[in-house]
């Protein structure tokens, strides 16, 4: 392994790291920084409903009026595995997400956890995600929490 090779790995690892972290600390710049204009994503094991191509901005509002009204969440990734083939990689790596809701007396959670699978595109020294797949292998708790902060966000507006 090159130099360079060990640089695009880094750089990669600290790309798709900005997608947990521009969620949690609701950074939506840095989040739609890591993806190209328009991109493929792929829920369809959480949400049952088929890959669909959409501009990154789209995504991300979506994603933000989802998880903004949560009290907090955390999303963790590990386990990188990068495959490089020119200006295009792959990177698939396990995650967990927590999603917290307080409502009155009561502190709920519900977590997922599975492993993304990210494809890349090289962007001058840096890369781009342009697909994206969530593969959910495990989930706890009540998907109900979803709706909830749905409905604590459309009351606030």
């Amino acid at each position: 392994m090159t130099h360079d090779d060990l640089l695009d790995r880094a750089r990669i690892t600290d790309h798709v790291l900005g997608y947990a972290t521009g969620i949690d600390r609701h950074d939506w710049g840095l989040y739609r920084s890591i993806f190209t204009d328009q991109l493929t994503v792929d829920f369809s094991s959480w949400s049952g409903e088929p890959a669909a191509t959409m501009s990154a901005d789209d995504w991300v509002a979506g994603v933000r009026a989802t998880l903004e009204p949560f009290d907090a969440t955390q999303h963790v990734l590990t386990n990188f595995v990068i495959d490089i083939d020119g200006s295009e990689a792959s990177c698939t790596c396990y995650m967990a997400a927590h999603h917290h809701l307080v409502t009155g007396e009561l502190r709920e959670m519900h977590s997922i956890g599975g492993y993304y699978v990210h494809q890349l595109r090289r962007n001058g020294d840096g890369w781009l995600i342009h697909h994206t797949q969530l593969n959910v292998t495990w989930e706890m708790g009540d998907r109900a929490l979803f709706q909830q902060a749905a409905v604590r966000a459309n009351s606030a507006t």
